[in-house]
């Protein structure tokens, strides 16, 4: 584990502009998917953007040239404030298991920046696709080893399974370059988390499930779900990953200092 920094920080007055970067982006040059393509739970879809944009940046020093991989784009809520980040000597990938997402984002984004591409994961998700015809714990990520030096994944491990989990963390582990930095959310189970269930003040309720994880709902376990702190720890160790410390706990869980709705970490290669 480690405090220090592995990228310079962005350039002085970089992060005052950031709003005037994702807007024109998308207000100036794109529009918005259809609303029925943007399943962000309880969130605004333009305003999460933004703030994933400024978090990218002022904790993983995110450079305007780097070249990224997004697991879980959906219909471009991250991607559409990255178009007016990214240089032309940037790249971003964006992956989804929702063809519709990602035929939209081909279409209306890719066509105006060809430096963004999408591709469809044909994976089986209980609630986003059901038809699907792979695995998760199964799927190889379509790209050469240590191809990109930012990795995220936001909302993505909240509805997998432990398998699921654990291989995604091991491809993300493959695919990062020697410097990369992974930035990835989640719902963590720990003491503070205990407390305020307790008291209430906890937005879901996992009740189900039982070992390292828990489930908002019985029938639909991957509509939510939440793992134990000490468990993923050692299991991110485990798939050859190094967690840069602090994690930054969000919101969710009723405290009042949440970074984020939901808890982040960020990672990079063990040992490194």
């Amino acid at each position: 584990m480690t405090n220090i920094p592995v990228k310079p920080p962005p350039r002085p007055g970089l992060l005052t502009r950031l709003n005037d970067y994702a807007a024109r982006a998308v207000r100036g040059q794109l529009h918005l998917p259809p609303w029925w393509l943007r399943d962000v739970g309880g969130g605004d879809f333009e305003v999460t953007g933004r703030e994933f944009l400024r978090l990218f940046i002022e904790l993983a020093h995110l450079q305007p040239t780097e070249q990224i991989l997004e697991i879980g784009c959906g219909s471009g809520r991250m991607a559409l404030p990255l178009t007016g980040y990214l240089t032309q000597a940037g790249s971003y990938t964006g992956m989804d298991i929702t063809l519709e997402s990602i035929h939209w984002c081909q279409r209306h984004i890719t066509r105006r920046y060809p430096n963004f591409r999408f591709l469809h994961a044909d994976l089986y998700n209980q609630r986003y696709n059901p038809q699907g015809q792979h695995q998760a714990k199964d799927y190889h990520f379509p790209f050469e080893d240590n191809s990109f030096g930012f990795i995220f994944l936001t909302s993505v491990f909240t509805h997998l399974l432990p398998e699921d989990a654990e291989h995604y963390l091991r491809e993300v582990c493959r695919l990062l370059r020697g410097n990369g930095l992974a930035f990835m959310t989640f719902f963590l189970l720990n003491e503070s988390q205990q407390r305020l269930a307790a008291q209430g003040q906890n937005s879901i309720d996992f009740r189900y499930g039982s070992g390292p994880y828990r489930t908002r709902s019985e029938i639909t376990p991957e509509s939510a779900v939440a793992y134990d702190e000490v468990f993923l720890r050692q299991l991110i160790a485990q798939c050859g990953l190094q967690l840069i410390e602090p994690a930054r706990y969000g919101a969710w869980s009723g405290r009042s200092d949440g970074l984020s709705y939901q808890d982040i970490l960020l990672v990079r290669l063990g040992g490194s």
